[in-house]
């Protein structure tokens, strides 16, 4: 029996080499369209790990998708047709600091555990030594515990054999699928790994009937992780006992059969509010998010008017590229300057136009390159107004409600998202680019509402910001979205606040900045406070939408 290893794969992969792509030896020497297996054959009958895989590329994590899901890798391309098993265990890791994982990836992971330093200070004292001991003599350190792992191994080769004679009782089958639904969990899965963890967990107790406790331990690890819809939702509150429910359900039967109804009372809500009780003097509040709220992102050269059709998450913007090996291909091309993803089928096919007999012979004018299309690096500005004027007719709500919803139409497509909170004397940078849209969301409700409107702080800060992270990446594209209702009254100095905004808008354009602005003014309503927003919508040629 051939010895199961880990595959292991970067980040940095392209779809050649996950997938497999023809076999350039055989087609050079003998003319024949042959597969180069890649490294989904590799996983096959393995395990296949991927190292923050949160920021795996959306292409090459659909690929993963899809054979995960089927257990086959199907290639069609450059004339090669085949297909071949490939089942595998998928372990990956990962810092949800770094960016949360899609629900559909996360999905097919069986399990999930999480890690957190021990905060016990002789814990933490053992882990230096052992450390310390490793570094010293890595073979004695692997001599010291070799016995023990000797003995889970043969545990779990005995456990291996056990576990197709392993049962799970009907009582406890309905029990956790009862806690399934009723903790809202929409995937079927999440039973079948459950119950597959829970047979699992007895086998390597030696046992062949599943316990209440086996289900449980089970549950703690395949059911966090599919708890929240969207990752950007908090996280849930502890699994139920399954033990409290099946004695509360055994209750409830018994008084359904003999008759007997307790009447419990609700306890008192104890006179919380969830109004503001600092009283009317203070200059400060904290509002809600309006839910429900709608809205989508910008898209280049594209009006944001109601009715336009929405594309699908991340190939809305989209760059063509040559020389580069990431994106899909969808062209090729000759080569201009050094030689970079080479098309190497079409390489051979240009060769074989000359009409000679294999072994081909490739000149370097038969040469041709991949052209790409890959989704362009795009960054994501919410400007929030939490000034005192917002505050008015609950603005403020209907703003943190339209921010929420831009953060979730970001997270459709990866993108990093800043947010930018301006009220009082100054703008902040509340929370810089970053792909935690939990934090961020968290940071946006806690956002006070009051003091004057500081526009111009605001558009300074967009563009330090912009230029800041363009001098890390010269191709990203910086969108900014502008919720406001455009009453400024704070100037960065102490000339006209009219032709300071005018100007900041105006470098904003300049520097390539997409700039949509959200009024959050009602349609209805008589304001006689002026709004800047028609001179910021001319001045950086905006698009100004109602929400």
């Amino acid at each position: 029996k051939r010895r199961m290893r880990v595959v292991d794969l970067p980040l940095s992969i392209t779809v050649d080499r996950l997938v497999g792509t023809l076999d350039i030896e055989r087609a050079l020497k003998e003319g024949v369209r042959a597969l180069h297996p890649g490294l989904l054959a590799e996983a096959n009958q393995n395990i296949l790990y991927i190292d923050e895989v949160n920021l795996l590329d959306d292409y090459v994590a659909d690929v993963l998708l899809d054979c995960a899901a089927m257990g086959w890798n199907t290639v069609e391309r450059e004339g090669v047709s085949v297909r071949h098993p490939s089942r595998f265990i998928l372990v990956g890791s990962m810092n949800p600091e770094e960016g949360e994982l899609r629900p559909q990836i996360l999905d097919r992971f069986g399990l999930s555990v999480s890690i957190e330093a021990p905060m016990d200070p002789e814990a933490r004292c053992e882990i230096v030594k052992r450390v310390e001991e490793f570094h010293a003599d890595p073979l004695s350190f692997y001599k010291k515990y070799e016995q023990a792992e000797e003995e889970l191994r043969g545990r779990v080769a005995k456990a291996k054999k056990l576990l197709r004679t392993v049962e799970v009782g009907e009582d406890l089958l309905s029990l956790l699928a009862k806690t399934v639904v009723e903790l809202g969990v929409k995937t079927s899965r999440a039973e079948v790994v459950t119950v597959k963890a829970a047979k699992a967990i007895a086998a390597l107790e030696g046992r062949t009937k599943v316990t209440l406790e086996d289900l449980e331990r089970a549950m703690e690890l395949a059911l966090p992780h599919r708890l929240r819809a969207k990752p950007f939702e908090p996280q849930p509150p502890e699994l139920p006992k399954l033990a409290q429910q099946r004695h509360h359900s055994s209750e409830a039967s018994d008084e359904r059969e003999g008759g007997h109804h307790h009447h419990h009372g609700r306890p008192p809500s104890g006179g919380a509010s969830s109004m503001d009780e600092r009283g009317t003097g203070s200059c400060e509040k904290t509002f809600e998010p309006q839910r429900g709220v709608k809205a989508e992102l910008p898209r280049p050269s594209r009006s944001l008017d109601e009715g336009q059709p929405r594309l699908r998450g991340s190939r809305d913007h989209r760059l063509t590229i040559v020389g580069h090996p990431h994106g899909h291909p969808v062209s090729y091309v000759p080569p201009r300057g050094e030689l970079c993803d080479v098309d190497l089928a079409a390489t051979i096919a240009m060769a074989s136009l000359r009409g000679e007999k294999p072994p081909v012979k490739v000149e370097l004018s038969d040469v041709r390159v991949r052209v790409r299309k890959t989704r362009a690096p795009t960054l994501t500005v919410l400007l929030l107004d939490s000034s005192g004027s917002m505050a008015a007719l609950r603005r403020i709500s209907l703003a943190k409600g339209l921010a929420t919803s831009l953060v979730e139409e970001a997270y459709v497509k990866r993108s990093p998202v800043a947010l930018i909170v301006f009220r009082g004397t100054k703008a902040q940078i509340l929370t810089p680019p970053t792909r935690n849209y939990l934090d961020l969301l968290t940071a946006l409700e806690k956002v006070p509402t009051g003091g004057r409107t500081p526009l111009s702080s605001a558009l300074h800060s967009l563009l330090t910001l912009a230029k800041h992270e363009r001098a890390k990446r010269r191709d990203l594209k910086v969108r900014a979205l502008l919720i406001t209702d455009g009453k400024a009254n704070v100037p960065l100095s102490g000339g006209s606040l009219k032709e300071e905004l005018e100007r900041l808008a105006v470098e904003v354009k300049r520097n390539g900045v997409e700039l949509a602005i959200y009024d959050t003014r009602p349609l209805s309503s008589i304001d006689p406070a002026p709004s800047y927003i028609d001179l910021l919508r001319e001045a950086a040629g905006a698009h100004v939408f109602k929400p």
